[in-house]
């Protein structure tokens, strides 16, 4: 055994020795990959790990900021599947016409194709079973010599064992948790099972982490829980999440616009309603609380709910019974509720638009949910998401950002939040494409393309809305009727707020002072909906 092998080993063993330092899964798995890429000098190394047929990294070295928050489908990725197939040390000469799946992402270059290049990885499996992969890439050819892969080989076993080490923690951790909890009296529930990555929430901050601590100890009661946050901060994303988590998983989980509920319709859609009941009712019909029974029925937006509904909600958050509309009897349902709103339900009741005793009920326990500019370098994370799932729709070779347009995602202050950041990374990729972008090369997104300058409001520099509209009346057609006068009046009126409010019905209701349901009625006749 050389000095290198020993040197190597030693290491290794430090690492797998120190379980009593109590360290969090994605801090041990950190010092396994910045380990391996001073004893091995390459450029890059990433640890990835197998979830269904993509491979989700875990720890990297040398790569952009926003690598961690990628997936590698691995029917995607030749190389990848090539070491995944393999339980040996699989190596790639630098003259191989397989693309590389770092084309483009390690930090030392900047929108450059890689150079000549070395690359090694090898499959790991944990207990037997296929785990994920581990790649090494070095700029410079032969730095992965016989010698080196040799190395790589005798220490699999080590660095398998430093993966179980930190997977056996993160289990302990999880157990001391929902011990924590049933001894306060709550029940254990499933507070590791499915996690938040089937669910593609993607972050690291402290303040992500917090959340899915929180909503992991809530999901096992059935209390009713409130989700409160901004618009596009995922609030529907982490209702799933909480169903999933919950012991009402395997049963339905039933998705409720609120704000698109007409108000002539919102009781019959929620609770139902027996034939006759009212003119076009030809038969029975359950509604939403029936098609969630067992499961979760989760109220997007539901400070929209019409004050009529809210009194028959109430009732069954109260007694656990509904009652179809036009029917006799109440039925017995044994459904969770999950509400969210992005509005300030105190003020409304203060102001009379939402009953105070509903709004106890369902703020039980309420959770709010951080926006992405308190998520810190989250933003590149869900960037390098975005970016992915962006290269492989386009069917480009690589998609990455410049670190000027990362620096301005940083800079900005995300309004849109989640849902914004999407929007702006899928416009940029489509403008550079638009401009002539080579799909076979490394595309690379500039600060320029995000537009973000285009969004800041000139007396805050930190907001996304558009200039106000010009208050002054849009002028009267020269021909036609005082009907087609106000019809186009009102049409321009209704187009202005939604391009105010990115196409979001229920806030251009209220930026006209109008019900959200009379809204859309008004819409369809103008023909602005179908």
């Amino acid at each position: 055994m050389t000095s290198k092998d020993v040197e190597l080993v030693t290491a290794l063993v430090a690492l797998c020795a120190d379980l009593g330092s109590e360290l969090p899964q994605a801090v041990r798995l950190q010092r396994l990959v910045d380990m391996l890429r001073t004893q091995f000098g390459g450029g890059a190394v990433a640890l990835l790990r197998l979830e269904e047929e993509r491979l989700r990294p875990m720890a990297v070295t040398g790569l952009v900021s926003d690598a961690l928050g990628r997936r590698f489908v691995v029917g995607q990725h030749p190389r990848l599947a090539a070491i995944l197939a393999r339980h040996e040390v699989t190596c790639f000469e630098h003259d191989s016409t397989l693309p590389d799946p770092y084309d483009g992402l390690l930090d030392t270059l900047v929108g450059e194709p890689l150079p000549v290049h070395d690359c090694m990885g090898v499959g790991l499996q944990v207990e037997g079973r296929p785990w994920g992969v581990l790649t090494l890439d070095a700029l410079v050819t032969g730095t992965f010599g016989a010698s080196a892969r040799k190395r790589l080989a005798h220490s699999v076993p080590l660095i398998e064992a430093v993966i179980r080490v930190a997977r056996l923690e993160q289990e302990l951790r999880t157990l001391r948790m929902a011990s924590t909890h049933l001894a306060e009296g709550g029940g254990a529930g499933e507070l590791e099972r499915g996690g938040a990555g089937e669910l593609e929430i993607v972050g690291e901050s402290p303040a992500l982490k917090r959340l899915l601590h929180e909503l992991g100890i809530v999901a096992a009661s059935e209390l009713p829980v409130l989700l409160l946050g901004e618009t596009g901060v995922g609030k529907e994303l982490f209702a799933r999440l909480l169903h999933h988590q919950s012991p009402r998983h395997n049963r339905p989980l039933v998705h409720v616009n609120c704000a698109a509920l007409p108000e002539s319709l919102a009781e019959s859609e929620l609770f139902g309603h027996v034939r006759g009941a009212f003119s076009g009712a030809v038969s029975d019909r359950p509604g939403r609380f029936e098609a969630a029974e067992g499961g979760t029925l989760f109220l997007d937006e539901v400070g929209e709910l019409p004050l009529s509904v809210q009194a028959k909600l109430l009732r069954t958050l109260q007694n656990g019974e509904i009652q179809r509309l036009g029917a006799d009897r109440p039925r017995r349902v044994n459904v969770r509720v999950i509400a969210a709103t992005n509005r300030n339900l105190r003020e409304q009741v203060a102001s009379g638009a939402f009953r105070a005793d509903l709004y106890h009920r369902l703020s039980v326990y309420p959770v709010p949910i951080p926006p992405l500019r308190e998520r810190g370098t989250d933003v590149l994370l869900l960037a390098g998401r975005f970016l992915d799932f962006n290269r492989a729709r386009l069917g480009l070779r690589s998609l990455r950002l410049s670190p000027e347009a990362q620096a301005a995602l940083r800079r900005y202050s995300w309004p849109g939040n989640v849902r914004e950041l999407e929007h702006v990374i899928s416009r940029a990729a489509l403008k550079a494409l638009s401009r002539g972008a080579d799909r076979n090369a490394i595309v690379t997104l500039e600060a320029g393309l995000l537009d973000l300058d285009a969004l800041e409001t000139p007396a805050t520099g930190n907001a996304s809305a558009p200039a106000p509209a010009s208050t002054a009346p849009a002028a009267a057609p020269a021909t036609g009727t005082l009907r087609d006068a106000v019809d186009a009046c009102q049409r321009q009126a209704i187009t202005t707020a939604l391009d105010r409010h990115q196409g979001n019905w229920a806030q251009a209701a209220r930026a006209l002072d109008v019900d959200s349901s009379n809204l859309h009625k008004l819409a369809r006749r103008l023909g602005l909906k179908g």
